[in-house]
């Protein structure tokens, strides 16, 4: 049984030659994809409005069987159920989440045909052949330009030099001193200093987001970029094709690398071909010069400045580096361009020409992703509730996590661990917040508490613990970040801004509505309705 589906792309001229057939690969079912890129970056004007961050479907052609359909309702349907089995099987021996693995199982015991389709399209881990093999192609070839130098984590209690050298190892990302860090606790905080850093930019700005969107945010953003790019600065754009797919025009790409501002939609979308839409690039990352870089959870879209109210109040958070651990967010941005638009292959000419007279601590930034099994980002998390003596405090717009971190915020509450959650009060997504709810009772019953942001949307992705470790990055606590998407962090060890950190939980608290054990019933039908919600949370 198979589809043969083409697609041209006109705006970047990407050539997609896409097939679709079941099978298995190493006892693995999945969705094979044979796919071709050629890769123009002198683009001609697109008239077809169909797609999104500049690209469009000039054409789109279907052949199948006459008797496909027939075929779907007999011996395909068999060979779909037989499929699922496999899925199934295939599943029970995966080293991976087990809630998430079990949500999945009994998504296709109930719903074979359906269930087996669903995972082929949103819940296989492993990215689409031609995306891995690129990225690991050159992570693999700069692994050494991420080494360990010795002597940046000798000053550390013992507790966090070993979670330092397990994201040195594993990410592999090093630690650094020599880094001045600065965090921002609200998106329009941060925007006026962006725009000072961006308009000093002397040799190159690098730009990663999961979202653009025109307006006042982007605009100040853009006319920075054209002039410094005009002066002959380097200037690049990554962008998640997804993410900012309702937010650009049709020719966005055509504008930018017109003002020689080059631009690379992250896995493009491509409408009736793009079957697998999990991995998406949800980085937020600015480097300029090598020297000053920014990440956290603020896109570059007009609600997260408040220049538009969405949602209430958008509270979020950013972090401001300048020095020595720069140079990963160089590496990570220049990892992902590489890979898809070959550049260079010395990174030597992008280090960082001056570091500040400061000693702060150790800051160590770090990204994570679905090419490998290494679940990192919820390592960390893991490792900071398993070793806080006195509080953790975090920030999260959502909350759909499995049994094992389930178990972490629970076990460090019942020890004595004054553990805080932060979420929306006013949700940007009902059904996710309505799941969010669902993990409450059980939480507080263990010792947690749980706070409420009323005046709107909580999006910043937080954790301080004891004065001693930080995160700020864009990791939510759900399945697709911390399993699925491409995702960063900065970690702060005995930094100063751990509590500045602080300071912001203690300053919104007041402002949250405190759940209690009482606002956590719920009828039957809700009961069920939470049931099921959890069962189906990998899926959202």
């Amino acid at each position: 049984m198979g589809a043969f589906l083409f697609a041209k792309s006109s705006a970047l001229r990407y050539t997609n030659s896409i097939k679709i057939a079941v099978g298995g690969r190493g006892g693995i079912p999945h969705v094979q994809i044979a796919h071709r890129q050629v890769f123009q970056p002198h683009l001609q004007p697109c008239h077809d409005h169909s797609g999104a961050g500049g690209f469009t479907v000039s054409s789109v052609g279907v052949k199948l069987k006459p008797d496909f359909h027939q075929q779907c309702g007999g011996a395909g349907g068999g060979a779909l159920k037989a499929l699922s089995i496999m899925i199934v099987l295939y599943l029970v021996r995966k080293d991976e989440n087990s809630a998430y693995k079990i949500g999945w199982i009994v998504l296709i015991g109930l719903l074979p045909l359906l269930g087996g389709a669903l995972y082929l399209a949103f819940g296989n881990k492993a990215p689409a052949k031609y995306l891995r093999e690129r990225m690991q192609k050159v992570e693999q070839a700069h692994q050494t330009e991420l080494a360990q130098p010795e002597g940046q984590t000798d000053a550390l209690d013992i507790s966090s030099r070993n979670l330092s050298r397990y994201v040195a190892k594993f990410g592999p990302y090093p630690a650094w001193k020599d880094t001045a860090a600065h965090y921002f606790s609200c998106g329009e905080e941060m925007y006026p200093q962006l725009l000072a850093d961006l308009d000093k930019a002397e040799k190159f700005i690098f730009l990663e987001f999961f979202i653009l969107r025109s307006g006042k945010m982007w605009d100040g953003v853009e006319q920075i970029l054209r002039r410094k790019a005009a002066q002959g600065v380097d200037v690049r754009l990554i962008y998640d094709d997804f993410g900012s797919l309702l937010g650009l025009p049709s020719d966005f790409v055509i504008r930018m690398e017109k003002a020689h501002i080059r631009c690379i939609p992250f896995n493009p979308v491509v409408p009736l071909v793009s079957l697998v839409m999990n991995h998406r690039d949800h980085r937020k990352i600015v480097v300029v010069d090598g020297n000053v870089a920014y990440t956290g959870g603020v896109n570059l879209a007009d609600e997260y400045i408040n220049a538009e109210q969405r949602f209430g109040y958008w509270k979020d958070a950013a972090i401001r580096l300048e020095g020595a651990a720069v140079w990963n967010f160089t590496v990570m941005f220049l990892n992902a361009w590489n890979a898809f638009r070959p550049q260079e292959t010395d990174y030597t000419a992008f280090a960082p020409t001056r570091l500040p007279a400061v000693q702060d601590g150790v800051v160590q930034p770090y990204a994570d992703s679905p090419l490998d099994e290494e679940p990192l980002a919820e390592t960390v998390y893991l490792d900071i509730l398993s070793q806080a003596q006195r509080y953790v405090y975090i920030y999260t717009p959502y909350l759909a996590v499995g049994e094992e971190m389930l178990d972490a915020l629970k076990n460090a509450a019942k020890r004595g661990v004054d553990v805080r959650l932060i979420l929306p009060g006013i949700p940007d997504k009902k059904l996710v917040f309505r799941l969010s709810r669902s993990y409450y009772l059980p939480l507080l019953r263990a010792g947690v508490r749980i706070y409420e942001f009323t005046p709107g949307f909580l999006h910043a992705k937080c954790y301080v613990s004891d004065d001693r470790v930080a995160v700020v990055g864009s990791i939510n606590m759900d399945y697709r970040s911390l399993f699925l998407h491409f995702e960063c962090g900065t970690l702060l060890f005995h930094n100063s801004q751990i509590a500045a950190l602080r300071k912001d939980v203690e300053r919104t608290l007041p402002q949250c509505r405190e759940i209690m054990r009482s606002d956590c019933r719920t009828n039957l039908p809700g009961t069920a309705l939470d049931s099921v919600l959890r069962l189906l949370s990998p899926l959202m």
